[in-house]
């Protein structure tokens, strides 16, 4: 790799922040790409793309969630000398029965993985499971808090990925050879139950936190109630589904791959999630 700048979209976001810091830590120069940024990206903005992008030779790819605009974008960076993305994905995007039929998480990153590979670049594509970072700065934290963990999961297992090995995966991919054309899905390095989740932070925390699991139609009722559109609050009990249906309890070998080294576990995640602050109100 040169010193030309690599570009990371969504670099305020779990795992985008988390490449920003890792590159910086390696000297590798970066563009972050955020509307408060400078120069200003904005997905929904095309006329921003071509300044982001101007004298970049790598780009972190996080697609955006509102519009499927990764073939255009991916177009375009090649057009002006980009030689290399690597884009985020997910777990169960070519498994049957993993989300609804008509997912629009699924068909999103679906168009991502397709833009990749018809682009002519190299590219890597990296699946995660569950982000563990759910629990202490995503979907879950408001529950965390409060102290109740309510979700359709049943008493399934996942194997939770810490976001910073993710964005371990994806520093490897852009600044090393030999990730052109790999899939990297990336989990923890065990499964644990949402109950055995909710008792590892408790114990790190002193907080009362307890799984409370819930029907896949009464999940949705609750979420409607908080005042989620019917079809999201459908698609989210589909995705949490799946853990309650046994396809989010195995062990992935992506960071095995990618770096040569295990996957970190949940409580590594939970006790420097501690160290830094999470769950303090």
């Amino acid at each position: 790799m040169t010193k030309q700048p690599i570009l990371i979209t969504g670099a305020t976001g779990k795992s985008g922040s988390r490449v920003v810091s890792q590159l910086g830590e390696k000297g590798v120069p970066v563009r972050p790409g955020s509307r408060s940024a400078q120069p200003r990206f904005d997905w929904a903005d095309r006329s921003t793309w071509d300044t982001a992008l101007e004298g970049v030779e790598a780009v972190y790819l996080v697609p955006y969630e509102l519009d499927p605009v990764a073939k255009p974008f991916i177009a375009r960076a090649r057009e002006l000398g980009v030689e290399r993305v690597v884009g985020l994905s997910g777990r169960g995007i070519d498994t049957p029965g993993y989300a609804g039929a008509n997912s629009s998480v699924g068909q999103l990153l679906g168009d991502v993985e397709e833009a990749l590979r018809e682009s002519g670049l190299r590219w890597t594509i990296v699946r995660p499971a569950w982000f563990a970072q759910n629990f202490s700065e995503g979907f879950f934290l408001d529950a965390v808090l409060a102290g109740e963990l309510r979700l359709p999961g049943g008493d399934g297992a996942a194997t939770f990925v810490d976001a910073e090995d993710i964005a371990a995966v994806a520093v490897a991919a852009l600044t090393e050879d030999g990730h052109h054309q790999q899939i990297y899905e990336v989990s923890g390095s065990q499964a644990v139950t949402l109950a055995e989740a909710a008792a590892e932070i408790s114990s790190a925390t002193d907080r009362d936190l307890k799984y409370v699991p819930l029907r896949h139609e009464q999940f949705i009722a609750e979420l409607t109630e908080q005042g989620w559109p019917a079809a999201d609050a459908a698609e989210f009990a589909d995705t949490v589904g799946a853990i309650r249906r046994g396809m989010d309890n195995h062990v992935s070998d992506g960071v095995q791959r990618a770096l040569g080294r295990p996957a970190r576990d949940f409580r590594t995640f939970v006790e420097t999630a501690v160290a830094n602050g999470a769950w303090t109100t």
